[in-house]
């Protein structure tokens, strides 16, 4: 898929500007002003190890940091909450040095509601959790799972809620902490730089418990003054942020962002056309030629910006085995990949805006090609409805007879290109292999949680990397 953004080129709200945020810093950096963006989805939550969605990530990662971030520009790793780090010769030991001077937000869970600096003990704490049986937890098996010595041991524990040691992991002083891996690991640094290990206190933890997932505090560049779920998330400047840019200048340039939850993609464009948001991103296939031939009469009116680059993402339909007695049998779900057509839904659906998913599911990019990630060894379903009927047939049920009407489960938000995808999937389901899909439209959040309940036997899903690596 390819990720197009829309950017009006001059924040907005310059009434609000905060009195000791300069209107130009050194250099000539523009200073202050409020960026306001939209999200087609509310949030699920905020609680770092619960993330596992885009909605919630593209919000936390204003409020929270953890040891290590990436660099915008390159996505390689740079210095967060910790300012340096060594290796062993082995490759196995992690030392963080923590920054001095990374002080928490202020909020009511400090004494006297002034938010303290952090210390290594803190970020022991929060692997703690990250390693623990909670039934938020979604982050641990993607994160220090099989990969930190002790996480596996301390999780396993956590269920007995007795008092655990984490043996991989060691606080050498208040500015200092080790990690062990259990073997050497290229992709450690990108893990650190994941949702759930970001770093928060123990007295937020305490104080506010599941509430968190609305409830931040963290040591980001952005605190969160005002939050009405669905409606809209007001973030200001953190005055005590520690981050400098090269000229001096303190970090975050704006004053503030926020955020509103406009859920239908004709409406956010709108908005953007009146200059109530400063900035859209995934622009629906069906709008395309609406929105540029229309905004580029506007250019200089508007004075606004598009970015256009491939996204690091696969969307697919998924099968739930346990719950519908049909798609334990393989032969059926084979004839449902070969008589689907991904190369028409790529060039006449979606109008060249994705690629057929040919090599499994990581999609291909010609930089993990030429660092060694062998692509064309991975046979996908090539589109051949002839070997699909004769599957069906094999099992006993020749052009789908015998088999039920099946239900197909997608989520709404971000345009009609989830609907039109599923209707042409319905239609070479039917014409192809006799198969009769019905659809099913829900929220975003509805639709994650049936899915991770097992309430939904067919389901639209998607992933989408959590780093720049094949991994």
């Amino acid at each position: 898929m390819a990720l197009i953004v829309l950017v009006v080129t001059n924040c907005s709200s310059d009434k609000n500007r905060e009195k000791d945020n300069p209107l130009v810093g050194n250099g000539g950096i523009a200073m202050g002003g409020v960026l306001r963006v939209n999200e087609v989805e509310c949030f699920r939550t905020l609680q770092p190890i619960a993330i596992n969605e885009m909605n919630s990530y593209h919000i936390s990662t204003q409020v929270y940091e953890g040891l290590v971030r990436y660099n915008q520009a390159d996505l390689s790793i740079i210095p967060a909450i910790a300012r340096s780090w060594e290796t062993s010769p082995d490759l196995t030991e992690y030392t963080f040095h923590i920054r001095s001077g990374v002080r928490y937000h202020d909020d009511a869970c400090f004494k006297d509601n002034f938010g303290r600096e952090v210390n290594a003990s803190d970020v022991l704490y929060c692997f703690e959790n990250l390693c623990s049986k909670n039934k938020n937890n979604t982050q641990f098996d993607v994160t220090f799972k099989d990969r930190v010595v002790g996480a596996n041991e301390f999780y396993e524990e956590s269920k007995s809620g007795k008092v655990r040691t984490f043996g991989g992991i060691t606080v050498l002083d208040d500015s200092t902490i080790k990690i062990r891996l259990i073997q050497p690991d290229a992709n450690f640094l990108n893990i650190l730089a994941m949702p759930g290990c970001y770093i928060y206190p123990k007295e937020a933890d305490q104080k506010y418990g599941s509430q968190m997932r609305a409830k931040c505090v963290g040591t980001g560049p952005f605190y969160i003054f005002h939050l009405k779920e669905g409606e809209d998330i007001m973030m200001k400047r953190n005055r005590n942020y520690w981050g400098v840019d090269k000229q001096g200048n303190k970090l975050p340039y704006l004053d503030g962002v926020k955020w509103s939850f406009i859920q239908d993609k004709k409406e956010e464009v709108m908005e953007f056309r009146r200059g109530k948001i400063d900035m859209i991103y995934n622009i629906p296939v069906e709008m395309f030629h609406e929105i540029f031939g229309d905004m580029n009469k506007r250019k200089q009116e508007l004075q606004f910006d598009i970015y256009s680059s491939p996204a690091l993402s696969t969307q697919y339909y998924g099968f739930n085995l346990q719950t519908n007695p049909f798609f334990s049998i393989k032969e059926i779900r084979q004839a449902f990949n070969l008589a689907i057509d991904r190369q028409k839904i790529s060039d006449y659906t979606l109008k060249g805006e994705g690629r057929p998913a040919e090599y499994g599911i990581i999609p291909f990019t010609e930089v993990f090609e030429k660092n060694g990630y062998d692509y064309k060894s991975l046979n996908g379903f090539k589109y051949n409805p002839d070997s699909a009927k004769k599957l069906l047939a094999a099992v006993g049920y020749p052009m789908g007879k015998g088999l039920p009407d099946f239900t197909l489960e997608i989520n709404s938000g971000g345009g009609e290109r989830n609907i039109m995808v599923a209707l042409a999937i319905q239609k070479m389901l039917k014409e192809n292999i006799g198969v009769n899909l019905n659809m099913s439209v829900v929220s975003w959040s509805e639709h994650v949680e049936n899915v991770q309940a097992g309430k939904s036997d067919f389901y639209r899903y998607a992933w989408v990397s959590d780093y720049a690596d094949p991994e």
